[in-house]
C-alpha cells in the first residue's frame, strides 16, 4: 500500500557538518593552546586596562571653603599683593635716610691749551707740548676718576616720607583686613545659601511625593464613588506644580553650587560635598560687640590710618620751607695717571669731603600751593573718619537687632513646620474619611511647604546676621 520512498542528502546538510567539524578543531586547538600558556606562564590575552573611576566628592567644612576662596579669589589676592607692596615702600622710604655707596669709574680727555695731542712721549725737535687743557673747567689732558662716593642727605622730608611710609602700610593692611573679611562674608553666604539649597530641593522631592500620594488617593476614593472627579483634577494640578518646583530647586542648587565652587576649586564642576558646623556660632553679648566693634573694626581703622596719611602729607609740603643738609664724602684716585702714584712718585690716592647746605628762598609759591593742596585733601579725610563712625554706630545697632530677631525666630519657625506637618497629616485623616475637603488638604500641603522653606529662610538670614555683625567687630 506504502510506498517506500528514496531518501535523499541535502547538499546543505554536507556543508553544515564541515562547519560543525571545524569548529570543533578549533576549540581543541585553542584549549591545547591555553594550557601550554598557562604552563609556560605566558600570558594568553591583553589584560584589559581599567577604566578611570570619576573622582570621589570632596567634602568641605566652612573654615576649608574659607581657606580655598582665600587662595582663589582675585580681589583678595589684590589686596595682599597691595600690603606687600606698601610694606616695601616703607623699606624704601627707611633706606633714603641711610648713606648710599657708589664706586664711580670715570676718564675725561680734554684739548690741549697748544692744540697738540698733550701726549708725553713727543720726539726730539716737536713742538712742545702742553700738560694744561683747554677748557678751564677741567683739571688735565688726561684726567682718571676712580673713587668710591659716599652720600647723605638729612632733612625733613626724609624723615616724614618714613612716618607716611608706615602709615600707608596700615592703611594697605586695613584694606587687606577689609577685603579678607568681605570674602569670609561672602563665602559664609554662598556655603549656607548651597546648603539651604539642598534642604529646598529635599523638601520639594518631598512636597512632589506628598502631592503624587494624595492624587492616587483622590484616585482611589473616585473609583469607590466617594469623592468627585474635581477632587482628582485637583490634586493632578497641585502634582504638577509640586514637579515644576521641584526642577526649579534642582536648577538652584546646580547655581548656587556653582557659585561657590568658583571661590573654591580650579574647575567650577568638580564634584564636592557641604558638611555643616555640629554647633552653630551664637550670637555674643552686646557689650561685647560694642567693644570689638570699637577696637577691631577694619574700617574705622582705615579712615583713622588715612587721616594720619593726610597729616604726614602737609608735614611733607611744609617741609620745602627748610634747607637739606647734604653729606659726601670721597675715596680714590683723581689724577693724570691711572696709579696708586704718579710719575713723580706723588701718592695719587686721596680723599674729599663736602658738606652742602640748601636754604630755599622762593619758588613763585609753590611750596604754598602744595600746603593748601594737602590742607584740603586732610579736610576730607577728617569728613569720611566722622561719616564712618556714625555709620559703625548705625550698623552695629542695624546688625546686632537682625542677628537677634533672626536667633529668636528660629525655634518659632522649627514650631511652625511641626505644626504644619502635624496638620497635613490630620488633614488627610479627615479626607481619608470624608470628613475633609480636597481645597483643605491641598492647603495643608502648601502650609507645610511654605514653612519647611521659611525655617531654611530663616537659618540663612541668622547666619548672614551673624556674618555681617562678626565682620563689623573684627570676631571672624
Amino acid at each position: 500500500m506504502f510506498k517506500r520512498r528514496k531518501l535523499r542528502r541535502r547538499p546543505g546538510n554536507d556543508h553544515k557538518v564541515m562547519k560543525c567539524q571545524i569548529v570543533a578543531m578549533l576549540l581543541f586547538y585553542s584549549a591545547q593552546l591555553l594550557l601550554r600558556a598557562q604552563e609556560t606562564g605566558i600570558p594568553s590575552a591583553p589584560t584589559p586596562v581599567s577604566q578611570p573611576q570619576a573622582a570621589a566628592p570632596v567634602a568641605v567644612t566652612l573654615d576649608e571653603a574659607i581657606s580655598r576662596a582665600r587662595s582663589n579669589e582675585p580681589g583678595f589676592a589684590a589686596a595682599v599683593a597691595a600690603s606687600r607692596v606698601s610694606n616695601l615702600d616703607r623699606s624704601i622710604a627707611r633706606s633714603a635716610l641711610l648713606p648710599s655707596v657708589v664706586y664711580h669709574n670715570q676718564f675725561i680727555y680734554t684739548q690741549p691749551a697748544n692744540g697738540t695731542t698733550g701726549s708725553s712721549n713727543a720726539s726730539v725737535g716737536s713742538p712742545a707740548v702742553s700738560s694744561n687743557p683747554r677748557f678751564i673747567g677741567n683739571n688735565a689732558v688726561h684726567e682718571y676718576v676712580s673713587q668710591g662716593n659716599v652720600t647723605e642727605t638729612i632733612g625733613l622730608q626724609q624723615i616724614t616720607a618714613v612716618t607716611r611710609a608706615s602709615a600707608a602700610a596700615a592703611v594697605a593692611f586695613s584694606e587687606l583686613e577689609v577685603a579678607r573679611r568681605g570674602l569670609v562674608s561672602a563665602v559664609i553666604g554662598l556655603f549656607y545659601g548651597s546648603l539651604a539649597a539642598d534642604h529646598k530641593l529635599a523638601i520639594a522631592q518631598r512636597a512632589s511625593q506628598e502631592a503624587s500620594s494624595f492624587t492616587t488617593l483622590t484616585e482611589q476614593r473616585e473609583s469607590a464613588r466617594e469623592a468627585a472627579h474635581a477632587d482628582v483634577v485637583k490634586a493632578q494640578l497641585q502634582q504638577q506644580q509640586r514637579e515644576r518646583d521641584v526642577a526649579d530647586a534642582a536648577l538652584q542648587v546646580q547655581k548656587t553650587r556653582l557659585e561657590l565652587a568658583v571661590l573654591l576649586f580650579p574647575d567650577p564642576r568638580a564634584p564636592f560635598t557641604l558638611t555643616a558646623p555640629s554647633v552653630p556660632p551664637l550670637l555674643a553679648s552686646r557689650s561685647d560687640v560694642e567693644s570689638a566693634a570699637t577696637y577691631s573694626n577694619p574700617e574705622l581703622q582705615s579712615v583713622i590710618s588715612s587721616l594720619r596719611v593726610s597729616d604726614l602729607d602737609v608735614t611733607a609740603a611744609r617741609a620745602a620751607y627748610f634747607p637739606d643738609l647734604g653729606l659726601s664724602f670721597a675715596y680714590g684716585i683723581d689724577a693724570a695717571q691711572f696709579a696708586a702714584h704718579g710719575n713723580d712718585g706723588v701718592r695719587n690716592l686721596g680723599y674729599s669731603a663736602t658738606a652742602t647746605l640748601d636754604i630755599p628762598v622762593w619758588n613763585w609759591l609753590s611750596t604754598q600751593h602744595k600746603t593748601r593742596q594737602a590742607q584740603i585733601l586732610r579736610d576730607a579725610a577728617k569728613t569720611a573718619l566722622n561719616s564712618t563712625q556714625r555709620h559703625l554706630v548705625a550698623q552695629l545697632e542695624e546688625f546686632y537687632a537682625e542677628a537677634s530677631v533672626a536667633r529668636d525666630q528660629l525655634q518659632s519657625l522649627e514650631l511652625s513646620a511641626d505644626t504644619a506637618r502635624e496638620s497635613l497629616r490630620l488633614t488627610r485623616l479627615r479626607y481619608t474619611a470624608g470628613e475633609a475637603t480636597v481645597l483643605e488638604v491641598v492647603d495643608a500641603e502648601s502650609s507645610l511647604t511654605s514653612a519647611e522653606i521659611a525655617h531654611e529662610d530663616g537659618i540663612i538670614r541668622y547666619h548672614t546676621a551673624l556674618a555681617n555683625l562678626q565682620i563689623l567687630t573684627g570676631t571672624i
